[in-house]
Protein backbone atom coordinates (compact mmCIF):
# COMPACT_ATOMS: atom_id res chain seq x y z
CA UNK A 1 0.00 0.00 0.00
CA UNK A 2 1.44 3.50 -0.61
CA UNK A 3 2.66 5.50 2.33
CA UNK A 4 1.86 8.86 1.48
CA UNK A 5 -1.38 10.12 2.66
CA UNK A 6 -1.53 14.20 3.01
CA UNK A 7 -3.43 15.81 5.61
CA UNK A 8 -5.35 18.33 3.79
CA UNK A 9 -7.73 19.57 6.86
CA UNK A 10 -11.15 20.83 5.78
CA UNK A 11 -12.32 21.38 1.78
CA UNK A 12 -13.79 24.70 1.25
CA UNK A 13 -16.93 23.94 -1.70
CA UNK A 14 -15.45 25.40 -4.42
CA UNK A 15 -11.88 25.85 -2.96
CA UNK A 16 -8.40 24.48 -5.42
CA UNK A 17 -8.30 22.21 -2.59
CA UNK A 18 -11.64 20.50 -2.78
CA UNK A 19 -10.79 20.09 -6.66
CA UNK A 20 -7.55 19.08 -6.49
CA UNK A 21 -7.75 16.35 -3.51
CA UNK A 22 -9.48 14.62 -6.61
CA UNK A 23 -6.02 14.21 -8.52
CA UNK A 24 -8.47 15.47 -12.29
CA UNK A 25 -4.62 14.90 -13.53
CA UNK A 26 -4.87 11.58 -13.54
CA UNK A 27 -6.92 11.85 -16.05
CA UNK A 28 -4.05 12.66 -18.37
CA UNK A 29 -1.42 10.30 -17.43
CA UNK A 30 -0.22 8.08 -19.96
CA UNK A 31 -2.36 4.10 -19.91
CA UNK A 32 -0.08 2.34 -17.20
CA UNK A 33 1.20 4.72 -15.35
CA UNK A 34 -0.05 4.25 -11.54
CA UNK A 35 -1.63 6.88 -9.51
CA UNK A 36 0.45 5.62 -6.53
CA UNK A 37 3.31 4.31 -6.30
CA UNK A 38 4.37 0.98 -3.69
CA UNK A 39 7.91 1.74 -2.45
CA UNK A 40 10.36 -0.86 -0.52
CA UNK A 41 11.42 0.00 2.67
CA UNK A 42 14.54 -0.26 1.18
CA UNK A 43 17.37 2.14 0.79
CA UNK A 44 19.51 3.35 -2.12
CA UNK A 45 22.60 0.98 -1.63
CA UNK A 46 19.78 -1.79 -1.48
CA UNK A 47 18.44 -0.44 -5.03
CA UNK A 48 21.92 -0.20 -6.14
CA UNK A 49 22.82 -3.74 -5.33
CA UNK A 50 19.54 -5.17 -6.93
CA UNK A 51 21.12 -3.56 -10.51
CA UNK A 52 24.42 -5.17 -10.13
CA UNK A 53 22.60 -8.46 -9.51
CA UNK A 54 20.71 -8.08 -12.02
CA UNK A 55 22.89 -6.95 -14.45
CA UNK A 56 26.32 -7.23 -14.04
CA UNK A 57 27.74 -7.77 -17.26
CA UNK A 58 26.01 -4.90 -19.14
CA UNK A 59 27.56 -1.25 -19.46
CA UNK A 60 26.38 1.04 -16.24
CA UNK A 61 28.48 3.51 -16.87
CA UNK A 62 30.10 5.30 -20.42
CA UNK A 63 32.74 7.92 -20.66
CA UNK A 64 34.23 8.96 -23.06
CA UNK A 65 34.20 6.01 -24.71
CA UNK A 66 35.14 3.56 -22.01
CA UNK A 67 32.59 1.42 -20.58
CA UNK A 68 32.23 0.18 -17.26
CA UNK A 69 30.01 -2.93 -16.20
CA UNK A 70 27.71 -2.91 -13.11
CA UNK A 71 29.86 -5.20 -11.95
CA UNK A 72 33.24 -3.77 -12.17
CA UNK A 73 30.95 -0.38 -10.45
CA UNK A 74 30.19 -2.67 -7.51
CA UNK A 75 33.22 -3.57 -6.55
CA UNK A 76 34.06 -0.17 -6.84
CA UNK A 77 32.31 0.88 -4.92
CA UNK A 78 32.38 -1.77 -1.96
CA UNK A 79 36.15 -1.04 -1.90
CA UNK A 80 35.70 2.61 -1.85
CA UNK A 81 33.23 2.06 0.80
CA UNK A 82 35.86 0.34 2.77
CA UNK A 83 38.43 3.19 2.07
CA UNK A 84 36.32 5.56 3.54
CA UNK A 85 35.48 3.16 6.36
CA UNK A 86 38.99 3.34 7.26
CA UNK A 87 39.07 6.91 7.07
CA UNK A 88 36.55 6.67 9.90
CA UNK A 89 33.61 7.98 8.09
CA UNK A 90 30.59 6.58 10.05
CA UNK A 91 26.52 6.51 9.59
CA UNK A 92 25.41 9.91 9.74
CA UNK A 93 28.92 11.50 9.01
CA UNK A 94 28.65 13.83 6.00
CA UNK A 95 31.01 13.12 3.12
CA UNK A 96 31.54 15.89 0.65
CA UNK A 97 31.65 15.22 -3.02
CA UNK A 98 33.22 18.39 -5.38
CA UNK A 99 33.32 16.61 -8.61
CA UNK A 100 32.05 16.89 -12.07
CA UNK A 101 30.62 14.49 -13.77
CA UNK A 102 32.75 11.48 -13.86
CA UNK A 103 32.40 7.54 -12.82
CA UNK A 104 34.83 7.93 -10.26
CA UNK A 105 31.80 10.50 -8.91
CA UNK A 106 29.21 7.35 -8.85
CA UNK A 107 31.01 5.36 -7.09
CA UNK A 108 32.11 7.87 -4.43
CA UNK A 109 28.47 8.66 -3.93
CA UNK A 110 27.32 4.97 -3.49
CA UNK A 111 30.15 3.87 -1.17
CA UNK A 112 29.28 6.65 1.05
CA UNK A 113 25.46 5.71 1.28
CA UNK A 114 27.13 2.16 1.53
CA UNK A 115 28.24 2.94 4.67
CA UNK A 116 25.26 5.29 6.13
CA UNK A 117 26.74 8.11 5.43
CA UNK A 118 25.71 11.67 3.96
CA UNK A 119 26.53 12.23 0.72
CA UNK A 120 27.12 16.35 0.19
CA UNK A 121 26.94 17.62 -3.34
CA UNK A 122 29.33 20.66 -3.91
CA UNK A 123 29.68 22.24 -7.53
CA UNK A 124 33.54 21.83 -8.49
CA UNK A 125 33.72 25.30 -10.20
CA UNK A 126 32.73 27.21 -7.04
CA UNK A 127 35.32 29.41 -5.78
CA UNK A 128 37.09 29.09 -1.85
CA UNK A 129 34.66 31.60 -0.37
CA UNK A 130 31.92 30.10 -1.59
CA UNK A 131 32.56 26.46 -0.62
CA UNK A 132 33.69 27.83 2.65
CA UNK A 133 29.92 28.61 3.59
CA UNK A 134 28.60 25.14 2.92
CA UNK A 135 31.54 23.31 4.35
CA UNK A 136 30.98 25.51 7.72
CA UNK A 137 27.69 24.52 7.68
CA UNK A 138 27.65 20.58 7.04
CA UNK A 139 31.14 19.95 8.65
CA UNK A 140 32.58 17.63 6.42
CA UNK A 141 35.60 15.59 8.07
CA UNK A 142 35.98 13.82 4.59
CA UNK A 143 36.05 15.48 0.95
CA UNK A 144 36.48 13.54 -2.57
CA UNK A 145 37.05 15.99 -4.59
CA UNK A 146 38.43 16.68 -8.16
CA UNK A 147 41.85 17.51 -8.33
CA UNK A 148 41.75 20.78 -10.45
CA UNK A 149 39.91 21.73 -6.88
CA UNK A 150 42.01 20.33 -4.59
CA UNK A 151 43.63 23.20 -4.11
CA UNK A 152 40.36 25.96 -3.42
CA UNK A 153 39.17 22.47 -0.23
CA UNK A 154 42.62 22.48 1.25
CA UNK A 155 42.80 26.53 1.35
CA UNK A 156 39.46 25.95 3.85
CA UNK A 157 40.36 27.18 7.55
CA UNK A 158 40.89 24.38 10.14
CA UNK A 159 38.32 25.18 12.11
CA UNK A 160 35.64 23.72 9.26
CA UNK A 161 36.78 20.64 11.33
CA UNK A 162 37.75 18.79 6.89
CA UNK A 163 40.34 15.83 7.94
CA UNK A 164 41.23 14.08 4.79
CA UNK A 165 41.05 14.86 1.41
CA UNK A 166 41.00 12.53 -1.49
CA UNK A 167 41.36 13.87 -4.71
CA UNK A 168 40.24 12.39 -8.38
CA UNK A 169 42.26 12.24 -11.80
CA UNK A 170 39.05 11.80 -14.04
CA UNK A 171 41.34 11.70 -16.78
CA UNK A 172 42.07 8.51 -15.39
CA UNK A 173 38.71 7.02 -16.57
CA UNK A 174 38.91 8.75 -19.69
CA UNK A 175 42.06 7.92 -21.94
CA UNK A 176 40.43 8.95 -25.01
CA UNK A 177 39.81 12.34 -23.80
CA UNK A 178 42.75 14.28 -25.37
CA UNK A 179 42.22 13.36 -28.46
CA UNK A 180 38.55 13.19 -28.77
CA UNK A 181 37.79 16.80 -27.19
CA UNK A 182 40.76 18.39 -26.54
CA UNK A 183 42.01 17.31 -30.25
CA UNK A 184 45.95 18.20 -29.10
CA UNK A 185 48.61 17.16 -31.19
CA UNK A 186 50.35 13.90 -29.91
CA UNK A 187 53.62 15.75 -28.74
CA UNK A 188 51.33 18.53 -27.03
CA UNK A 189 48.99 15.96 -25.65
CA UNK A 190 51.25 13.68 -23.90
CA UNK A 191 52.75 16.48 -22.11
CA UNK A 192 48.86 18.18 -21.32
CA UNK A 193 48.36 14.70 -20.19
CA UNK A 194 51.56 14.13 -17.99
CA UNK A 195 50.24 17.52 -16.53
CA UNK A 196 46.94 16.69 -15.67
CA UNK A 197 47.52 13.61 -14.01
CA UNK A 198 50.03 14.73 -11.59
CA UNK A 199 48.70 14.05 -8.26
CA UNK A 200 47.48 17.08 -6.30
CA UNK A 201 49.95 17.32 -3.49
CA UNK A 202 48.94 17.11 0.40
CA UNK A 203 46.14 14.94 -0.50
CA UNK A 204 45.07 10.82 -0.79
CA UNK A 205 44.62 9.68 -4.48
CA UNK A 206 41.68 8.19 -5.31
CA UNK A 207 43.24 4.93 -6.13
CA UNK A 208 44.31 4.54 -3.09
CA UNK A 209 41.04 3.85 -1.58
CA UNK A 210 40.05 1.72 -4.52
CA UNK A 211 43.06 -0.27 -2.94
CA UNK A 212 41.63 -2.18 0.05
CA UNK A 213 39.11 -4.94 0.18
CA UNK A 214 35.48 -4.64 0.22
CA UNK A 215 33.42 -3.36 2.84
CA UNK A 216 32.46 -6.74 5.14
CA UNK A 217 28.92 -7.71 3.67
CA UNK A 218 27.31 -7.97 7.36
CA UNK A 219 28.10 -4.04 8.10
CA UNK A 220 24.98 -2.65 8.61
CA UNK A 221 23.17 -0.81 5.61
CA UNK A 222 21.16 2.70 5.46
CA UNK A 223 17.14 2.49 5.90
CA UNK A 224 15.21 4.02 3.77
CA UNK A 225 14.17 6.47 6.08
CA UNK A 226 17.65 7.67 7.00
CA UNK A 227 19.38 10.72 5.29
CA UNK A 228 21.17 10.18 2.25
CA UNK A 229 22.01 13.61 0.92
CA UNK A 230 22.26 16.99 1.48
CA UNK A 231 21.83 19.36 -1.19
CA UNK A 232 22.28 23.06 -1.36
CA UNK A 233 19.92 25.22 -3.04
CA UNK A 234 20.92 27.51 -5.46
CA UNK A 235 20.56 30.85 -2.99
CA UNK A 236 18.57 32.95 -5.12
CA UNK A 237 16.55 33.81 -2.22
CA UNK A 238 19.51 34.43 0.49
CA UNK A 239 22.40 32.17 1.54
CA UNK A 240 22.35 28.71 0.62
CA UNK A 241 20.57 25.92 2.49
CA UNK A 242 21.06 22.10 2.56
CA UNK A 243 18.08 20.40 2.18
CA UNK A 244 17.91 16.63 4.09
CA UNK A 245 16.87 14.46 1.81
CA UNK A 246 16.54 11.08 2.87
CA UNK A 247 16.79 7.50 0.91
CA UNK A 248 13.40 7.24 0.56
CA UNK A 249 12.87 10.66 -0.63
CA UNK A 250 15.42 10.31 -3.42
CA UNK A 251 14.60 6.46 -4.52
CA UNK A 252 10.32 7.48 -4.69
CA UNK A 253 11.50 10.23 -6.91
CA UNK A 254 13.77 7.93 -9.13
CA UNK A 255 10.29 5.48 -9.22
CA UNK A 256 7.75 8.45 -10.27
CA UNK A 257 10.68 8.92 -13.32
CA UNK A 258 10.45 5.57 -14.17
CA UNK A 259 7.16 5.21 -14.49
CA UNK A 260 6.50 8.77 -16.26
CA UNK A 261 8.55 7.78 -19.03
CA UNK A 262 7.95 3.91 -19.20
CA UNK A 263 11.64 3.43 -19.13
CA UNK A 264 13.23 -0.04 -18.79
CA UNK A 265 16.99 -1.17 -18.84
CA UNK A 266 16.99 -1.08 -22.41
CA UNK A 267 17.52 2.20 -22.15
CA UNK A 268 20.78 5.00 -22.85
CA UNK A 269 20.68 7.93 -20.77
CA UNK A 270 22.90 10.70 -21.36
CA UNK A 271 24.21 12.81 -18.43
CA UNK A 272 25.31 15.86 -19.37
CA UNK A 273 23.49 17.65 -16.63
CA UNK A 274 25.59 17.91 -13.21
CA UNK A 275 25.04 14.97 -11.56
CA UNK A 276 26.17 17.77 -8.04
CA UNK A 277 22.96 19.07 -9.04
CA UNK A 278 19.06 17.84 -8.09
CA UNK A 279 18.07 17.97 -11.70
CA UNK A 280 21.17 15.40 -12.41
CA UNK A 281 21.68 13.34 -10.00
CA UNK A 282 18.09 11.89 -9.66
CA UNK A 283 17.76 11.89 -13.59
CA UNK A 284 21.51 10.12 -13.56
CA UNK A 285 22.77 8.72 -10.18
CA UNK A 286 19.40 7.25 -9.22
CA UNK A 287 16.66 6.90 -12.07
CA UNK A 288 18.92 4.91 -14.85
CA UNK A 289 20.89 2.91 -11.90
CA UNK A 290 17.64 1.65 -10.60
CA UNK A 291 16.98 0.66 -13.98
CA UNK A 292 20.00 -1.05 -14.79
CA UNK A 293 19.81 1.24 -18.19
CA UNK A 294 23.30 3.00 -19.16
CA UNK A 295 24.18 6.30 -18.33
CA UNK A 296 26.36 8.28 -20.71
CA UNK A 297 28.36 10.58 -18.71
CA UNK A 298 29.70 14.39 -20.21
CA UNK A 299 31.62 16.22 -17.76
CA UNK A 300 30.11 19.25 -19.46
CA UNK A 301 27.11 19.82 -21.64
CA UNK A 302 29.20 20.75 -24.50
CA UNK A 303 26.95 19.48 -27.85
CA UNK A 304 30.04 18.46 -29.43
CA UNK A 305 30.74 16.14 -27.26
CA UNK A 306 27.06 14.75 -27.13
CA UNK A 307 26.87 14.52 -30.77
CA UNK A 308 30.13 13.34 -31.30
CA UNK A 309 28.95 10.35 -28.56
CA UNK A 310 25.83 9.97 -30.79
CA UNK A 311 27.60 8.32 -33.43
CA UNK A 312 28.87 5.71 -30.99
CA UNK A 313 25.51 5.11 -28.88
CA UNK A 314 22.49 6.39 -29.50
CA UNK A 315 20.48 8.14 -26.36
CA UNK A 316 16.80 7.40 -25.41
CA UNK A 317 16.66 9.70 -23.06
CA UNK A 318 18.07 13.27 -22.78
CA UNK A 319 17.71 15.39 -20.10
CA UNK A 320 18.67 18.90 -20.91
CA UNK A 321 17.46 22.31 -20.50
CA UNK A 322 16.32 24.09 -23.89
CA UNK A 323 19.30 25.64 -24.78
CA UNK A 324 21.29 22.62 -25.18
CA UNK A 325 18.58 20.99 -27.21
CA UNK A 326 18.77 23.97 -29.55
CA UNK A 327 22.40 23.87 -30.28
CA UNK A 328 22.72 20.19 -29.94
CA UNK A 329 20.09 20.34 -33.38
CA UNK A 330 21.97 22.64 -35.08
CA UNK A 331 25.63 20.92 -34.57
CA UNK A 332 23.48 17.74 -35.57
CA UNK A 333 22.15 19.40 -38.36
CA UNK A 334 25.92 20.68 -39.25
CA UNK A 335 27.31 17.43 -39.59
CA UNK A 336 25.16 15.32 -41.11
CA UNK A 337 24.07 13.00 -37.64
CA UNK A 338 20.54 11.72 -36.94
CA UNK A 339 18.47 12.15 -33.67
CA UNK A 340 16.10 9.73 -34.55
CA UNK A 341 15.79 7.43 -32.22
CA UNK A 342 16.01 10.25 -29.28
CA UNK A 343 12.70 8.39 -27.62
CA UNK A 344 12.51 10.96 -24.60
CA UNK A 345 13.89 14.81 -23.95
CA UNK A 346 12.79 15.84 -20.25
CA UNK A 347 13.28 19.47 -20.01
CA UNK A 348 13.62 21.96 -16.87
CA UNK A 349 14.92 24.86 -15.17
CA UNK A 350 13.79 27.01 -17.73
CA UNK A 351 10.51 28.24 -19.43
CA UNK A 352 10.44 25.18 -23.12
CA UNK A 353 9.54 27.32 -26.52
CA UNK A 354 6.86 25.73 -28.47
CA UNK A 355 8.79 26.02 -31.96
CA UNK A 356 11.94 23.91 -30.21
CA UNK A 357 9.36 21.13 -29.22
CA UNK A 358 8.31 21.38 -32.71
CA UNK A 359 11.44 21.33 -33.91
CA UNK A 360 13.11 18.81 -31.91
CA UNK A 361 10.30 15.88 -32.68
CA UNK A 362 10.53 16.31 -36.26
CA UNK A 363 14.02 15.35 -36.32
CA UNK A 364 14.04 12.82 -33.82
CA UNK A 365 10.59 11.27 -34.20
CA UNK A 366 10.40 11.26 -30.27
CA UNK A 367 8.44 13.83 -27.62
CA UNK A 368 10.14 16.63 -25.70
CA UNK A 369 7.91 17.44 -22.23
CA UNK A 370 8.84 20.26 -20.03
CA UNK A 371 9.05 19.26 -16.29
CA UNK A 372 9.61 20.70 -13.01
CA UNK A 373 11.27 20.45 -9.58
CA UNK A 374 13.29 22.27 -6.73
CA UNK A 375 15.29 20.77 -4.43
CA UNK A 376 13.03 20.35 -1.43
CA UNK A 377 11.66 17.65 -3.85
CA UNK A 378 14.74 15.74 -4.74
CA UNK A 379 13.55 17.45 -7.20
CA UNK A 380 11.07 16.38 -9.11
CA UNK A 381 7.46 17.21 -8.49
CA UNK A 382 5.09 17.36 -12.03
CA UNK A 383 5.74 16.95 -15.84
CA UNK A 384 3.79 16.83 -19.33
CA UNK A 385 2.72 13.35 -20.10
CA UNK A 386 3.78 11.62 -23.17
CA UNK A 387 1.12 11.68 -24.83
CA UNK A 388 -1.03 13.80 -27.05
CA UNK A 389 -2.75 15.30 -23.56
CA UNK A 390 0.25 17.94 -22.73
CA UNK A 391 0.08 21.49 -23.17
CA UNK A 392 3.00 23.73 -23.90
CA UNK A 393 3.36 26.42 -21.94
CA UNK A 394 2.36 24.04 -18.92
CA UNK A 395 5.24 22.59 -16.10
CA UNK A 396 2.61 19.98 -16.42
CA UNK A 397 0.46 17.63 -14.33
CA UNK A 398 1.88 16.07 -10.77
CA UNK A 399 4.09 12.48 -10.24
CA UNK A 400 2.00 9.52 -8.87
CA UNK A 401 2.06 10.07 -5.22
CA UNK A 402 1.95 13.74 -5.86
CA UNK A 403 -0.32 16.07 -4.01
CA UNK A 404 -0.88 19.64 -5.00
CA UNK A 405 -2.82 22.89 -3.40
CA UNK A 406 -2.60 26.56 -4.33
CA UNK A 407 -2.44 28.85 -1.61
CA UNK A 408 -2.92 32.68 -0.41
CA UNK A 409 0.76 33.44 0.78
CA UNK A 410 -0.98 36.51 2.33
CA UNK A 411 -3.83 34.46 4.05
CA UNK A 412 -2.37 30.69 3.82
CA UNK A 413 -5.62 30.18 2.88
CA UNK A 414 -6.64 27.81 -0.36
CA UNK A 415 -7.58 30.19 -3.21
CA UNK A 416 -10.67 29.62 -5.53
CA UNK A 417 -10.34 26.99 -8.51
CA UNK A 418 -8.15 28.20 -11.09
CA UNK A 419 -7.35 31.33 -9.33
CA UNK A 420 -3.40 32.47 -8.87
CA UNK A 421 -1.97 30.91 -5.34
CA UNK A 422 1.54 29.35 -4.26
CA UNK A 423 2.07 25.80 -5.49
CA UNK A 424 2.48 23.96 -2.13
CA UNK A 425 3.40 20.33 -2.66
CA UNK A 426 3.14 17.04 -0.39
CA UNK A 427 4.21 13.25 -1.41
CA UNK A 428 6.85 10.78 -0.10
CA UNK A 429 9.31 13.06 -2.57
CA UNK A 430 9.27 15.93 0.06
CA UNK A 431 12.41 16.55 1.67
CA UNK A 432 12.89 16.65 5.47
CA UNK A 433 13.74 20.12 5.92
CA UNK A 434 17.10 22.38 6.25
CA UNK A 435 20.18 21.17 7.82
CA UNK A 436 20.28 23.17 10.88
CA UNK A 437 17.50 25.74 9.94
CA UNK A 438 14.30 24.96 12.24
CA UNK A 439 13.28 28.42 11.93
CA UNK A 440 13.32 28.30 8.01
CA UNK A 441 12.10 24.69 7.50
CA UNK A 442 9.26 25.63 9.81
CA UNK A 443 8.36 28.63 7.18
CA UNK A 444 8.66 26.14 4.50
CA UNK A 445 7.06 23.28 5.78
CA UNK A 446 3.43 23.64 6.59
CA UNK A 447 1.52 20.69 7.96
CA UNK A 448 3.26 18.39 5.92
CA UNK A 449 2.71 20.61 2.71
CA UNK A 450 5.92 21.95 0.85
CA UNK A 451 5.99 25.80 0.33
CA UNK A 452 7.68 26.05 -3.10
CA UNK A 453 7.17 29.66 -3.37
CA UNK A 454 6.43 29.60 -6.96
CA UNK A 455 3.27 31.06 -8.05
CA UNK A 456 0.76 29.17 -10.33
CA UNK A 457 -2.12 28.72 -11.95
CA UNK A 458 -3.79 25.29 -12.27
CA UNK A 459 -6.59 24.62 -14.91
CA UNK A 460 -9.78 22.45 -15.49
CA UNK A 461 -7.34 19.46 -16.12
CA UNK A 462 -4.90 19.86 -13.33
CA UNK A 463 -2.26 21.68 -15.34
CA UNK A 464 0.26 23.60 -13.61
CA UNK A 465 1.62 27.05 -15.34
CA UNK A 466 4.18 29.13 -13.03
CA UNK A 467 3.41 32.74 -13.21
CA UNK A 468 6.84 33.68 -11.17
CA UNK A 469 8.81 33.04 -8.10
CA UNK A 470 7.04 34.79 -4.85
CA UNK A 471 9.91 35.97 -3.29
CA UNK A 472 11.33 37.45 -6.62
CA UNK A 473 7.94 39.58 -7.16
CA UNK A 474 8.50 43.26 -7.20
CA UNK A 475 6.04 45.53 -5.90
CA UNK A 476 6.18 48.77 -7.30
CA UNK A 477 3.56 51.94 -6.34
CA UNK A 478 1.54 48.94 -4.33
CA UNK A 479 1.64 46.69 -7.55
CA UNK A 480 2.89 43.47 -7.89
CA UNK A 481 5.17 43.21 -11.02
CA UNK A 482 6.34 39.35 -11.77
CA UNK A 483 9.86 39.66 -13.28
CA UNK A 484 9.21 37.07 -15.89
CA UNK A 485 6.68 38.84 -17.84
CA UNK A 486 9.12 41.80 -17.96
CA UNK A 487 11.64 39.29 -19.65
CA UNK A 488 9.71 38.13 -22.06
CA UNK A 489 8.83 40.87 -23.13
CA UNK A 490 11.99 42.63 -23.66
CA UNK A 491 13.43 39.16 -25.48
CA UNK A 492 10.54 39.97 -27.91
CA UNK A 493 12.99 42.55 -29.18
CA UNK A 494 15.31 42.36 -32.37
CA UNK A 495 17.73 44.01 -30.21
CA UNK A 496 17.67 41.92 -27.20
CA UNK A 497 19.58 38.72 -26.70
CA UNK A 498 18.45 37.80 -23.53
CA UNK A 499 17.42 39.86 -20.25
CA UNK A 500 17.29 39.37 -16.57
CA UNK A 501 14.63 42.02 -14.54
CA UNK A 502 14.64 43.07 -10.81
CA UNK A 503 13.60 45.07 -8.12
CA UNK A 504 16.43 47.78 -6.88
CA UNK A 505 15.07 50.24 -3.82
CA UNK A 506 15.32 53.85 -4.52
CA UNK A 507 15.98 56.42 -1.93
CA UNK A 508 12.35 56.64 -0.31
CA UNK A 509 12.95 52.67 0.31
CA UNK A 510 10.42 51.79 -2.31
CA UNK A 511 11.10 49.26 -5.39
CA UNK A 512 12.01 50.14 -8.78
CA UNK A 513 11.72 48.08 -11.61
CA UNK A 514 15.00 47.55 -13.69
CA UNK A 515 16.48 45.51 -16.34
CA UNK A 516 20.08 44.21 -17.20
CA UNK A 517 19.82 43.69 -20.99
CA UNK A 518 22.57 41.69 -23.68
CA UNK A 519 22.01 43.15 -27.29
CA UNK A 520 21.50 40.99 -29.92
CA UNK A 521 24.77 40.19 -32.43
CA UNK A 522 25.15 43.20 -34.16
CA UNK A 523 22.24 45.45 -32.81
CA UNK A 524 23.06 48.95 -31.24
CA UNK A 525 21.67 49.02 -27.48
CA UNK A 526 18.88 51.70 -27.08
CA UNK A 527 17.41 52.19 -23.43
CA UNK A 528 14.65 54.60 -24.85
CA UNK A 529 13.83 52.47 -27.68
CA UNK A 530 13.28 49.40 -25.41
CA UNK A 531 10.99 50.97 -23.08
CA UNK A 532 9.03 52.00 -25.97
CA UNK A 533 9.13 48.56 -27.12
CA UNK A 534 7.57 46.97 -23.76
CA UNK A 535 5.12 49.67 -23.32
CA UNK A 536 3.64 47.73 -26.22
CA UNK A 537 4.05 44.63 -24.30
CA UNK A 538 2.96 45.08 -20.84
CA UNK A 539 0.95 47.60 -18.56
CA UNK A 540 3.29 50.97 -17.73
CA UNK A 541 3.87 50.42 -14.42
CA UNK A 542 5.61 46.98 -15.21
CA UNK A 543 7.89 48.98 -17.56
CA UNK A 544 11.36 49.20 -16.19
CA UNK A 545 12.60 52.91 -15.70
CA UNK A 546 16.05 51.69 -16.09
CA UNK A 547 17.49 49.05 -19.13
CA UNK A 548 21.21 48.20 -18.40
CA UNK A 549 23.12 46.82 -20.94
CA UNK A 550 25.30 44.21 -19.78
CA UNK A 551 27.80 41.79 -21.19
CA UNK A 552 26.22 38.65 -19.94
CA UNK A 553 24.12 37.38 -17.16
CA UNK A 554 24.69 35.25 -14.04
CA UNK A 555 23.84 31.54 -14.50
CA UNK A 556 23.36 28.14 -12.59
CA UNK A 557 25.16 25.24 -14.17
CA UNK A 558 21.95 24.48 -15.80
CA UNK A 559 21.33 28.12 -17.60
CA UNK A 560 19.14 29.90 -15.56
CA UNK A 561 19.71 33.37 -14.82
CA UNK A 562 20.48 33.88 -11.22
CA UNK A 563 18.17 37.50 -10.24
CA UNK A 564 19.86 37.37 -6.87
CA UNK A 565 23.45 38.29 -8.43
CA UNK A 566 21.95 40.50 -11.15
CA UNK A 567 20.61 42.52 -8.87
CA UNK A 568 23.56 42.63 -6.72
CA UNK A 569 26.04 43.56 -10.20
CA UNK A 570 22.90 46.39 -10.69
CA UNK A 571 23.50 47.88 -7.24
CA UNK A 572 26.88 48.01 -7.30
CA UNK A 573 26.42 49.91 -10.85
CA UNK A 574 24.73 52.98 -8.75
CA UNK A 575 22.42 53.48 -11.17
CA UNK A 576 20.61 57.11 -11.19
CA UNK A 577 16.78 55.42 -10.61
CA UNK A 578 15.25 58.43 -10.82
CA UNK A 579 16.27 58.95 -14.70
CA UNK A 580 14.23 57.41 -17.44
CA UNK A 581 17.55 56.97 -20.24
Amino acid sequence: MPEHNPATGPTAPGSSLEFLSGRPWTASYVDGVAHDLDLPDTSLSHMFERSVGLFGSKAAVSFFGVDVTYEQLGKDVERAAEGLRQLGVEAGDRVALVLPNCPQHIVAFYAAMRLGAIVVEHNPLYTAPELRHQFEDHGARVAIVWDKTAAAVQSLPQDVGLEHIVSVDITSAMPRLMRTALRLPLKKLREQRAALTAPAPGTTPWKELLAHEPVAHDHPYPTAHDLAVLQYTSGTTGLPKGAMLTHRNLESNAAMGSAWLHASSDEVFYGALPLFHAFGLTLGMTLAMSLGATLVLFPTPRPDLIVGAMKKRQATVLPAVPPVYQKVMELADRKGVSLAGLKMGVSGAMALPVHLVDEWEQRTHGMLVEGYGLTECSPLVSCNPLNSLRKAGSIGIPFPSTDIRTVDPETMEDVARGEEGELWVSGPQVFQGYWKRPDATAETLVDGWLRTGDMVTVDDDGFIRVVDRLKEIIITGGFNVAPSEVEAALRTSDAVEDAAVVGLKNEDGTEIVVAAVIPAAGQAFDEHALREHCYAKVTRYKVPRRIVEVDDLPRTMLGKIQRRLVREELEGKNIDLSHKG
